[in-house]
Parts: structure tokens; sequence; C-alpha cells
């Protein structure tokens, strides 16, 4: 325990050298881990095999086998990730906004890492090179916390990734430990971890938020809404509801509840039914919905409060964008909520009403996705609505600092009754260090 808090305090003071490097620098490291990762296949998918056998062998459930299975396909999509962060603007050192107080007095505020990130998740090994690529390029150092069922494939990228830029960067400002000792212990280091990122179950991210006096950025649950309007395009509203069902049920921007309009549940919900069990997904429906969809099951109240992460879908019928509106409001966890209409003011009323971090309109929720909004990778997706919010990229780990310039001014003049007035005028310049 003491060699953890030892290396995290390491960490936190490498941190700092690491929010100091130049854009080329970061770059070259993250070229860097992507040529590992590609070279060192056999290593990841050996140190795979063991993960899978063993969570077989103690019943890990299909969804987290599924988040848990590394292949070639997944390490490909690991090296894109990284890659696409090299092709992101360096985040560290923007001027966001300069206003000059008085002549030769000019504050400047100035994007600056948040220094070091504490991540703890389950079951998926590609969290590694994600959080990884995009903590260095934004200058953050990162603890990781991996599950027990993934820890050979974890510690096999961790130490290719870090081994990878041990000669170009401050390799000690990451760090990964092991032990479920260790998380109670990094709970409790607020003095040095100033953000935790838990990616995980609803029990485990709750756990987490209510045994840590740090900053958590996240969300406990991923329950997303479509709703189908009277005036939606039934082609349209089948593809979109199947694919944010099915495309992959075991994460948290899938659909889990469906939601129809009165006016069109006999012509939408009889075909959707169909769509649905030729993809072996479980119906649960509501009494109105029932009579429409063949085989489905009732649903009880707990349903509409569930985050399945498996082949199944609560279904209920509505009367109006009002009450989906408020149905999604009651019941949602404020991740990803879509509508499916082609009428203006009911799409303008679902937007401006719905209380979600993300409120897509006739697309599927799975494109609530950190690499899908172009953000290289994500560290998570948040419904916090303090510092981040949605799918989170490097804006996500930036903070910010003020830099005042200037030429020997004081304070006392500009006080008492013959003070000097404050210009405060907003400018167009940033501050250059450089």
């Amino acid at each position: 325990m003491t060699d953890v808090i030892s290396n995290i305090k390491d960490a936190k003071a490498e941190s700092r050298r690491l929010a100091a490097l130049p854009t080329p620098v970061k770059d070259s490291a993250l070229s860097a881990m992507a040529d590992a990762l590609d070279a060192s296949r056999s290593i990841i998918l050996e140190a795979n095999a063991r993960d899978v056998e063993n969570a077989r062998s103690e019943g890990l459930g299909k969804v987290m086998l599924k988040r848990l299975l590394v292949d070639d396909s997944k390490i490909d999509s690991m090296i894109a990730g990284i890659r696409s962060v090299i092709s992101l603007k360096d985040p560290v050192g923007d001027t966001l906004s300069t206003m000059e107080l008085d002549d030769g007095l000019t504050l400047y505020q100035i994007s600056c890492p948040i220094g070091l990130i504490g991540v703890i998740f389950e079951s998926r090994p590609d969290v590694v090179p994600q959080i990884m690529s995009l903590c260095l390029k934004s200058g953050n150092g990162v603890v990781f916390k991996g599950g027990r069922e993934a820890t050979e494939t974890n510690r096999a990228l961790f130490t290719i990734l870090r081994d990878s830029v041990a000669d170009i960067v401050p390799a000690s400002s990451f760090v990964m430990i092991e032990t479920r000792e260790d998380v109670n212990a990094i709970l409790g280091l607020n003095e040095y971890i100033d953000l935790l990122i838990p990616r995980g179950s609803n029990e485990f991210v709750r756990f987490i938020q209510q045994n840590t006096s740090i900053p958590v950025l996240g969300h406990a649950a991923g329950i997303c809404h479509v709703y189908v309007d009277s005036d939606a395009d039934m082609e349209m509203a089948w593809d979109v509801a199947l694919d944010s069902k099915v495309q992959y049920p075991a994460v948290c921007n899938a659909m889990e509840t469906l939601l129809v309009n009165a006016d069109v549940a006999d012509r939408f919900l009889p075909r959707m039914c169909q769509l649905l069990k030729d993809n072996n997904v479980e119906i649960r429906c509501d009494t109105r919905s029932m009579e429409f969809m063949d085989g489905a099951v009732p649903a009880s109240e707990e349903d509409w409060d569930t985050e399945y992460n498996d082949y199944v879908l609560s279904v209920r019928v509505v009367d109006s964008v009002e009450d989906a509106v408020e149905f999604i409001n009651t019941h949602g966890s404020h991740h990803t909520d879509a509508i499916i209409t082609k009428d203006p003011v009911r799409i303008a009323y679902f937007v401006n009403n719905v209380d979600s971090a993300d409120v897509f309109v006739n697309a599927s929720t799975r494109f609530a996705d950190g690499f899908r909004f172009g953000k290289g990778a994500e560290v998570g997706i948040s419904t916090n609505k303090i510092h981040s919010r949605g799918p989170v990229g490097m804006e996500g780990l930036m903070i910010y600092k003020y830099v005042l310039i200037g030429e020997g001014q004081v304070v006392k003049d500009y006080v008492g009754n013959s003070a000097r007035p404050y210009k405060h005028m907003v400018v167009d310049k940033a501050l250059e260090l450089r």
C-alpha cells in the first residue's frame, strides 16, 4: 500500500512536467504508443485469452464477457483512436478570453490540465489506451484501476503503452494499481488526485460517488429512450429504434425504453415487434402496447427505471410529445434520448424540454460516443451539470487559470475618492508565452 501511495505522489509531481510539454513531443509519444500496440498484438491477445478463460470458469455474464474480449479488430480500433488523438488540436495553453482591466494591465483566461486523473473501470480493457492517449495529449497524469476480470489484459496494455513513451515523456505520471484495497486507498487521496472517472455498473459508480471527497465525473446509469412521434417516417423509425437497441446492447447509450405515440402504435409496433424478435430481444410492454406486440410480456414498474445492458426492451404507448418528455425526465438517467419525427414544432419542444446530456433528432442513441463526436476517444460519458457533460473528450480534462500581465500597477491606485477607473474591455488577443 505504501508503494502505491508513493507512486501516486510521484505521478502528481510528474504530471506538472507533463503539462508543460510542447505539442510535438506529446504527438511523438502518441505515435510511439500506437506503433507499440500494433507490434505487440500477440502479447495482448494472449493476455486477454487468459482473462477470458478465467472469467468463463468463474461464470462471468455474457454482457461483461463481451466487454472483456479483445481481438484484432478491437486492437485496430485502439490504434485508430490513439492516432485520431494526434490529429486533435492541443488544448493546453489556449487563450479562452482576454480583458484589458486598464492600459498595460491585461487579464488572460488560459486553458490548462486538471492534473492527476483517477480512472476506475470494469471489464473494458480498451479504456486504457483511450484514456491514456487523451490524458497525454491534454497534459494530465492518470492512475488506472481496472476490474479483476481484466487484470492480465490491462497489465499488458498499460505496460506496452507506458514503456513505449518512457524516453519521450515523464512515464511515471502514468500509474496502474490492481488490488481492491488500493481502490479504497485512492478514494481518500484528494490531496493528489484531482478528478475521478468511474466506468462500470450503476452500483459501482454510485459506490465511488458515495465514498470519496474527490470530484467525480461520470454517470450512474444509461437509461436511454427513443420516442416515435405520430409524424414519424415509419421506415426511419424502425431503423433507428432497432439500431439503438441491438447494434450493441451492452453499453450505456443503447435504448432501454421505446415510447410510441398512440396515433401510430397500430402501424409501428407490429413490424417493430418482428424486427426485435428477429434479433432475439425480449419485449416487456405496458397494457396499451401489449395488443400490438405478439409474444411480449407485461412490464413491471421497475422496468421503466432499469438499465438492461442486454437484449431486453421496455415498450410504452404515450399520447403526445409532452407525455413522452415527462416520462423521459421522470424515468430516464439524463444520458441520451431521441425523437423520431418530421414535425419541427415537436422537435423544438423535445430538444428544449428533455433534460439529458444528449438529445437526438432522427438518429440512433448509439451515436452518443466520444469517437463518433469527433473527440478522438472519450474518457467517459457524464450526466453531470457542472464542468463537462455528454461524451467527454479532452475538454473534460481541462480547466483554466487566470494570468494577469501588468506594468507595476498596484490596487491602491484604483480605490478611494480619486480612484483610477477600470476599463474592463474585452479584446481579441492571445497570450504568447513560447
